[in-house]
């Protein structure tokens, strides 16, 4: 009996010794950045990480995702930026923007992402403290997974999905995605088509309204504006009601509408309740001079000026930040006193 009991003891110290030897052998899943590190594929990336100092980031804890452009795609984006542009030489704070907003805080697996959506990068709109950051438009029809519009525009596609890393996870992407501004955004959506429209419109039924176009492409970091933009369904909507008003806008009444979803300053929606309860008691001037109001009962909502029975505008979505201003969603046009 003494014998048998040794051996199965025995028995049980081989096991135990065996499972730590299996384990000390299994080889550990690599951080994001050392993934980065072993792809020669990924030799200006990880050369713009550690000019940065990003590097101890993808490296750390914390989970993310990383979308990961190739050498050709740096170089591509480089050479756009003038001649003789490296990643040795380009000014190491746009370098910084740039990484930064290929990254979000979060794990983001390919078979998760929906048809469309908003995401938050981690590339700050400015150096304040807890600055917003910027948006990124992300869309997926099959397994084709797109970012702020793509190649055609200034995003990229996702060539190889889900790279998986101790820290999350790498999608690899043929092009540097630039940070979008307030009109990039615009462009980048399908459900901004119609506004796309109106805006670059140079005749026709909307009139030219170029000189609107170039003030929404002139605004800057430092002079940002509120977009409340409407989507397809509101300009549906807004011709069905004007045709049955009888009312058919000018060009220059049509560029007073464009003004009329603009105000200045990049007004985050959690700003809007210190507007409404504020001494102005939600009026707010827009870029036309004339005035909407803010209401936050049953949900956001902007009234306009013209015909006092006219419903309000919702708020759908919100918080769709640019480098120039960010764009809330509305599901109904505002109309000004025309």
């Amino acid at each position: 009996m003494k014998n048998l009991i040794k051996k199965m003891a025995f028995a049980c110290i081989a096991l135990t010794m065996l499972s730590c030897s299996d384990d000390d052998n299994t080889p550990q899943q690599q951080t994001i950045a050392e993934i980065a590190g072993g792809n020669a594929d990924f030799s200006t990336l990880v050369t713009a990480l550690n000019r940065t100092g990003l590097t101890a980031t993808l490296n750390g804890s914390g989970q993310f995702t990383v979308f990961a452009p190739t050498n050709a795609a740096f170089q591509t984006f480089f050479a756009s930026l003038g001649s003789g542009v490296t990643v040795d030489n380009v000014n190491a704070d746009v370098l910084k923007a740039i990484l930064l907003n290929h990254v979000v805080a979060s794990e983001i697996k390919s078979t998760d992402i929906p048809a469309s959506t908003y995401v938050s990068t981690l590339s700050p709109i400015n150096s304040t403290a807890n600055a917003p950051t910027i948006s990124m438009f992300v869309q997926k029809s099959g397994s084709t997974v797109t970012l702020n519009g793509g190649v055609d525009s200034k995003g990229a596609v996702v060539s190889t999905a889900d790279v998986d890393a101790s820290n999350g996870v790498i999608h690899i992407v043929n092009r540097v995605i630039q940070i979008p501004t307030l009109v990039d955004h615009v462009v980048d959506n399908p459900d901004f088509d119609t506004l796309q429209t109106v805006v670059t419109s140079t005749g026709g039924t909307f009139g030219n309204q170029s000189a609107v176009l170039g003030v929404l492409s002139g605004l800057t970091p430092a002079a940002p504006a509120t977009l409340f933009a409407p989507n397809n369904a509101a300009f549906t909507s807004l011709i069905t009601e004007l045709t049955t008003a009888g009312i058919s806008p000018t060009g220059a009444q049509f560029s007073s509408v464009l003004q009329y979803h603009a105000v200045s300053g990049n007004v985050r929606s959690s700003a809007l309740a210190g507007i409404v309860s504020g001494t102005s008691a939600g009026v707010v001037p827009t870029l036309n001079g004339q005035n909407i109001t803010f209401s936050l009962t049953g949900g956001a909502k902007i009234t306009g000026t013209f015909a006092p029975t006219r419903t309000a505008s919702n708020i759908i979505s919100t918080d769709i930040q640019g480098s120039n201003g960010v764009i809330h969603v509305l599901d109904k046009v505002l109309l000004p006193t025309l």
